[in-house]
């Protein structure tokens, strides 16, 4: 059969499938196997399928992934999300928008010490939610605020995405994870000066709470220090070159039990509602992987890459004229698809382009990643979105979207930003040499 129509039919199955609700990772695994083994012969294919799950399963450098949800799913079992946020309602929280400053702040850190935005966001809206609908703020704005919020924990190390496209691109994970600290930074300044925008213009929106004195501020510092005293350990000795990135996990894993075991937060049922949370998440992204690899060898055979790039690479619009382009192709297939499948099934096509074109692998890493939270809050999937409606259903998913508006806006800012200058990227990772 001819390559090209293959290739277009497995695209064809694997979006059919994701439209029949499939799981992505058994819908690109099924495209696959199958396309594989219309060009390849179907004992091939069948063997394909019996080896990649069990190389993809016991690849040592994955082993960084459960690692880092095992920390964030102590950490969030032993309540230190609530803690982030009631630090920042200590303090800001007499301010108009405080608030929903506070619930920013709280994203940051939670996403800090966890990684995924999915869980930053359900966690934070059983947290701040509440508390901002009780205080009168606009339950819209609320939700899109911890919509986008919880976007972070993509960008903030330590983040799974990074991992999986430095394990992808062969590319330097802890300078990776560096190269987010920045952007996500300046994400939170963005946000907090939209937040801070907002109040000015609509105080019905976000009003001021009450003030809390010095007492209570200062208390709500005690209960900080161990969780930033995590991050720092486990940012820090990768920044030192004491550690490797998977032994840097172990350690965050560890430090968390350590952490809530001394200060009473878990206990046996507690550890156990943990590590089920984080082997559901972990089962749940290996099987994107494996399917993402599937997926990958039928398109290898078809020799789509090869062609995609060769056309990417001499299209006569430059090289910024280029990841313009993939820049509205991700922010396409964000609306429709899941983030991880989206790196998994595009890095193996556009990186080799924007290698070729002459652009840094880690700063594109840090582009390619912001484009991929767009998929996060944008209809008409909005992973985040979704997951926010269904712990308060009494907010419209029309509701929530129009609340993800305005901090939309400011990312495209801040992605047009990171384009235009590289160094707001690179300058900390190339500290490390």
């Amino acid at each position: 059969m001819d390559r090209n129509l293959v290739a277009a039919l497995g695209f064809a199955l694997m979006f059919v499938l994701l439209l029949l609700r499939v799981p992505i990772g058994i819908a690109m695994g099924i495209s696959g196997v199958l396309g594989f083994g219309l060009l390849s012969g179907f004992a091939p294919a069948l063997n394909l399928l019996a080896n990649v799950p069990l190389s993809v399963l016991t690849d040592y450098n994955l082993s960084v992934i459960p690692m880092f949800i095992l920390m964030g799913a102590f950490c969030s079992t032993a309540g230190m999300s609530r803690e982030l946020f009631d630090a920042g309602l200590a303090w800001v929280g007499h301010r108009r928008g405080g608030l929903a400053l506070a619930s920013i702040g709280a994203c940051a850190g939670f996403a800090a010490i966890n990684g995924s935005s999915v869980a930053t966001a359900a966690t934070m809206t059983q947290v701040a939610l509440p508390e901002m609908r009780k205080a009168g703020y606009d339950a819209g704005l609320s939700a899109g605020l911890i919509a986008a919020g919880g976007t972070l924990g993509i960008m903030i190390p330590p983040s799974v995405i990074f991992v999986l496209y430095g394990i992808m691109t062969e590319t330097d994970i802890t300078k990776l994870f560096f190269a987010g600290v920045v952007p996500g930074l300046l994400a939170v300044l963005f946000y907090a000066a939209l937040v801070a925008f907002i109040a000015h213009r609509h105080p019905d929106a976000f009003p001021a709470g009450r003030r809390h004195g010095w007492g209570e501020r200062l208390a709500t510092l005690k209960n900080l220090w161990p969780t930033l005293a995590l991050f720092m350990l486990v940012l820090g000795s990768m920044y030192l070159g004491w550690v490797t990135v998977t032994e840097a996990a172990g350690i965050g894993a560890s430090g968390a039990l350590a952490v809530g075991l001394v200060r009473g937060q878990l206990d046996g049922r507690a550890i156990k509602r943990a590590l089920i949370d984080s082997l559901r998440v972990s089962s749940a992204i290996m099987l994107i992987v494996v399917g993402a690899y599937l997926f990958g060898y039928f398109l290898t055979v078809t020799q789509f890459t090869q062609k995609a790039v060769d056309l990417l690479v001499h299209l006569p619009i430059g090289a910024y004229g280029v990841l313009a382009l993939v820049m509205v192709g991700y922010l396409v297939l964000g609306a429709v698809m899941d983030e991880l499948a989206m790196i998994l099934l595009t890095v193996p096509i556009v990186y080799p382009v924007m290698m070729t074109l002459g652009f840094d692998p880690v700063w594109f890493g840090v582009i390619i990643v912001m484009a991929v939270t767009f998929g996060m809050i944008c209809p008409p999937v909005g992973m985040n979105v979704f997951v926010i409606n269904s712990i308060a259903r009494d907010i419209s998913l029309t509701r929530i979207y129009s609340g993800t508006m305005p901090f939309i806006a400011v990312d495209l800012v801040r992605l047009v930003l990171l384009c235009a200058f590289p160094v707001l990227s690179l300058w900390l990772p190339g500290k490390l040499g």
